[in-house]
């Protein structure tokens, strides 16, 4: 890989360990105030709506500058969030523009593996964002976990800094400071050199030309199944977050921070998943991984009889392992056939729209089980059939593709 790859990935890395310590953080700062249990999983309903939202817009943002400054402005408005939490914003608006940010640095992060790579190492190149976004995951919700326990919270306020009144707001500023050195990082992100469509001012002809891209990615024979893969996963996956906080909770008697870490653990099954995604599977070869999505469906049931932490820590690096296998080269397919179709920004815009779609929806369906006060087991067991019914669903429509038309035989199946 070339070097600026790397430095695309610290910034990377460092901008997702501050989002996750910030959720946990954001977490934490909801049950001090003693909000209902239901406000936890809004915070994530809150954080993606700016995908949705704007999803007509950031793509055309991406894609009419440099994506190294796409980057540093989406970071900066990351920072704006993140000050104000500090500033006693309520956890929910504070992290709705932390989302906005999100939402303008996530087309510009993936839209540059497209510019700056060829297509042969897209599969390699998503191993490892994913691999090192997963450990950001595991880092960030550990570190949150970490900084919001009593022992370092005793020792935070012994520190006496000043303006700062709180081991809370201590915690914020630690994160505020993650986001900064991402920021450093995005002044090196290197310029691919490729044209910029000038940004149309004319939201009606942006919203025009998003539609156009969003059908056009779904009527592709291969990205209407990596676009319905990818959805699945990622709205499956923000919901499984809060499912384990519950789940371990009422399972394994565990605290909020106990709580946090296992969460890790999942990510921990997803990098090495996606590790070996990357060396193993070519592009051609990425839609035969879709039956470990039906599989992790499955395995997700045996969940509701663990009461172990000794069988839940295997099971929970299962359940990543599996994931982080099949979304990593359903993710390089779903980027290649949207570079070819459409231009990297207005494709990844797409891809995002349609998973926080999905983001939004499974989360809102957590939030009103929660609030009905379903048991936790109920919910993991809809889930579980969920997940392996859409995947099987997926699976058949490929099937049927295939007998219309070998498309998969047309990808390039080099090795990395």
């Amino acid at each position: 890989m070339p070097f600026g790859f790397y430095i695309i990935m610290a910034a990377q890395f460092f901008s997702a360990l501050a989002d996750n310590a910030l959720l946990i953080a954001a977490i934490a700062a909801l049950r001090d105030m003693q909000a209902p249990s239901e406000y936890e999983p809004l915070l994530k309903t809150f954080f993606t709506v700016s995908y949705v939202v704007l999803a007509a817009f950031v793509g055309a943002f991406a894609d009419s500058m440099p994506k190294w400054r796409v980057m540093l402005i989406s970071n900066s408005i990351k920072i704006v969030g993140c000050a104000m939490m500090f500033y006693g914003i309520h956890p929910l608006a504070a992290y709705a523009v932390v989302g906005l940010g999100a939402a303008a640095y996530s087309p510009a992060k993936y839209g540059i593996l497209t510019e700056y790579l060829p297509h042969r190492l897209l599969v390699v190149a998503n191993g490892w964002i994913e691999g090192l976004t997963v450990g950001a995951i595991i880092l960030g919700v550990v570190l949150g976990g970490a900084l919001i326990t009593p022992n370092v919270s005793h020792a935070l306020m012994a520190l006496e800094l000043p303006f700062m009144e709180s081991s809370g707001e201590i915690v914020i500023a630690i994160i505020g400071l993650l986001y900064v050195v991402a920021a450093l990082f995005n002044l090196y992100v290197p310029d691919t050199g490729v044209d910029h469509k000038p940004l149309k001012r004319n939201p009606i002809y942006l919203i025009h030309e998003f539609q156009h891209c969003l059908s056009l990615l779904w009527r592709d024979k291969l990205g209407q199944i990596s676009l319905a893969v990818t959805t699945l996963f990622w709205g499956a996956g923000a919901t499984l977050q809060f499912i384990v906080i519950k789940w371990s909770e009422v399972a394994l008697r565990l605290d909020l921070s106990k709580s946090s870490m296992l969460q890790g653990v999942v990510a921990v099954g997803v990098a090495a998943g996606a590790t070996l995604a990357a060396r193993f599977v070519t592009l051609r070869k990425s839609v035969r991984v879709i039956p470990l999505g039906i599989a992790m469906g499955v395995i997700v049931l045996i969940m509701n009889f663990v009461t172990s932490m000794w069988v839940a820590i295997p099971l929970l690096v299962l359940i990543g392992g599996l994931s982080g296998f099949f979304v990593v080269p359903m993710n390089a397919l779903l980027q290649h056939r949207g570079h070819i179709l459409m231009g990297a920004g207005h494709s990844i815009a797409v891809q995002n729209f349609n998973e926080n779609l999905s983001v939004l929806a499974m989360t809102g369906l957590y939030y009103l089980m929660i609030k009905m006060d379903m048991s936790i087991y109920w919910v993991l067991t809809l889930f579980g059939l969920f997940v392996s019914t859409v995947m099987y669903l997926i699976r058949g429509r490929h099937l049927d593709n295939q007998k219309k038309h070998d498309d998969v035989a047309h990808l390039d199946d080099s090795p990395h």
